[in-house]
C-alpha cells in the first residue's frame, strides 16, 4: 500500500517512533484500569504486539476479557502544545498468543527487532505474547485534525515493513 495521505503517513510515523502505548482493560470490578506497555508492530499479522507477565493486573483482565484500548501518544517535548499532539487510540481484541506457534514467533521477531535487550525475557513462562486486533481507530492528527479510520486502512499499514 502506497501511503499519499499526509495523515495516514502521520499515523504511521507515530506508531514507527513511540514505544509505549497507554493501555486500558477492565478490572474483575468491571472498573476501568490503564497501563503503561511497550509495543512492536507485527506485519505478518498487521497487528500490535505486547509482551506482558501474569505477574501484572493488566495481563490477567486481558485473559478474562479481551476487550481492550491503546493509546499511542507523541511524546511532550517542552514547549510543544498539547492540544496539538498526534495521538490515537484503538479499540481492540487481545488474542494471547501460543507459545512455539508460528504467530508466536512472528510476535517475537517483530518485539525483540524493536527491543532487543528483551529478548530473554521470551524464555520466561510467565510472560505472553499478545496480538491486539483492531475493533476501531481513532485518529487525531493534531489540533482540529480527528478521524475515525477504517481498520482496514490501519491494518494495511501495519502490515507494510518496518523499514530496517
Amino acid at each position: 500500500m502506497s501511503v499519499d495521505d499526509p495523515l495516514l503517513n502521520s499515523l504511521q510515523a507515530l506508531l514507527r517512533s513511540e514505544r509505549t502505548a497507554s493501555l486500558g482493560t477492565l478490572s474483575n470490578q468491571g472498573l476501568p484500569v490503564v497501563s503503561r506497555v511497550p509495543f512492536a508492530i507485527c506485519p505478518e499479522q498487521a497487528s500490535i504486539i505486547i509482551h506482558i507477565s501474569e505477574m501484572a493486573a493488566h495481563t490477567r483482565y486481558l485473559l478474562q476479557r479481551p476487550d481492550a484500548s491503546l493509546m499511542v501518544s507523541q511524546s511532550e517535548h517542552g514547549q510543544d502544545a498539547v492540544h496539538d499532539l498526534p495521538r490515537v487510540t484503538f479499540q481492540m481484541q487481545a488474542r494471547k498468543l501460543e507459545r512455539e506457534q508460528p504467530d508466536w514467533e512472528q510476535a517475537k521477531r517483530a518485539y525483540t527487532a524493536r527491543f532487543p535487550d528483551m529478548e530473554f525475557l521470551s524464555s520466561f513462562t510467565d510472560f505472553h505474547f499478545f496480538a491486539l486486533d483492531l475493533v476501531r481507530v481513532r485518529h487525531i492528527a493534531g489540533f482540529a485534525a480527528a478521524r475515525t479510520l477504517k481498520p482496514e486502512l490501519v491494518r494495511a499499514l501495519l502490515a507494510e515493513p518496518v523499514a530496517g
